[in-house]
């Protein structure tokens, strides 16, 4: 057992680094940040740690964007699961419901079959037509007591499934929503990682090609801090319209972190998938970014796109690795264009530029 003194010591130590984390990415000090830097603290989130490092490696620090993608995907789920708890608890609590007026039911039906057995004997020795009235009435009374109850039984139980059904559908509302990131309405960091592992299995095990894009907003961070946040959070949305505009079927896209988007797709040649950036590319350029509050024209957003395709002995770190290896090749060669691999044996230096 820990010791008070121990326990807050050890609290303290992690409210410490979590604050020396908000001060040195000179970041908000508000709850959902500390939050965040506590949990990974703490080392009690591994997922959450995890993509809290790639990020920092990937781009030496974790934007607005970044914190509240990373808070709805791996810390909000608990609050969804809280939410499964008590519906959860509801169900059972109207499962042992019903199952009491089954009992209940039961009983019933066991006295009106011993009244049956009973009316029968009855009238077997009756020897004048007033007993048999009797018999008769006492029958027809058990009869309407049954029919009554079997009447109620069958309401309570059309009300039990229509509650259960509702549960149901709730249930699959906050499953949906844990895996949803809510800016954008496209798939959430979490989902993602399941579906992209997924995706690599069945293209192993069927031999189908699998392709990757990985994209990145072009000078995000000039939105963010020109114009603000909010106006950062509609080209985000911008984004995310695009790629479901030009993306359908079983492709699969995410907000993979931050201002960087995955789509991936199934049974897709490299050819192809270079035909699919490009759609994206030209579709996000097309449309003209307006400051909400003023109507100002801020002018077009651009963005740039890493394409891989699955190898024989490819895992998915590998197959991302490489589209992220295109992206970043993408970027350091003007932006606004999609980079694939040349050759799918040997990623070469001078990568082919489609734009």
């Amino acid at each position: 057992m820990v010791a008070p003194r121990d326990e807050h010591e050890r609290t303290m130590a992690y409210a410490e680094v979590a604050l020396r984390q908000i001060r040195s990415l000179r970041q908000e000090a508000v709850p959902r940040n500390y939050e965040v830097w506590y949990i990974y603290a703490t080392g009690h989130n591994p997922p959450l740690n995890k993509i809290i490092n790639e990020t920092l490696d990937r781009n030496g620090r974790l934007t607005d964007a970044d914190i509240e993608q990373i808070y709805d995907a791996y810390l909000s789920y608990g609050r969804a699961t809280d939410r499964i708890d008590k519906i959860g608890a509801r169900v059972v609590s109207e499962i042992e419901d019903v199952m009491t007026l089954i009992t209940d039911a039961l009983g019933l039906t066991a006295s009106f079959g011993d009244n049956l057995n009973g009316a029968n004997q009855k009238l077997s020795l009756a020897t004048d037509r007033d007993q048999i009235n009797t018999v008769v009435e006492r029958l027809v009374a058990s009869t309407r007591e049954m029919q009554q109850a079997n009447s109620a039984l069958e309401n309570r139980l059309m009300t039990s499934k229509l509650e259960i059904n509702n549960l149901q559908h709730n249930l699959e509302a906050i499953r949906a929503e844990s895996l949803t990131d809510p800016l954008t309405g496209l798939s959430n960091r979490k989902h993602f990682d399941r579906a992209v592992d997924d995706a690599v299995r069945c293209a192993a095990a069927s031999r189908q090609p699998l392709a990757l894009l990985m994209i990145d907003i072009d000078h995000f961070k000039t939105f963010n801090d020109t114009y603000g946040h909010l106006t950062g959070d509609q080209v985000l949305r911008l984004v995310g319209l695009s790629l479901k505009q030009s993306i359908n079927g079983q492709d699969i896209m995410a907000r993979y972190g931050g201002e960087e988007f995955a789509v991936v797709l199934p049974n897709t040649t490299l050819l192809q998938a270079i035909a699919v950036a490009e759609n994206i590319r030209q579709t996000v350029t097309s449309k003209e970014l307006k400051k909400k509050s003023t109507g100002e024209i801020l002018g077009r957003v651009t963005i740039s796109v890493g394409v891989s395709t699955l190898r024989a002995d490819d895992d998915t770190d590998a197959l991302i690795e490489r589209a992220d290896t295109c992206l970043y090749a993408a970027k350091r060669n003007g932006r606004n264009r999609v980079v694939c691999e040349v050759d799918r044996d040997d990623l070469r230096r001078d990568q082919v530029q489609v734009a």
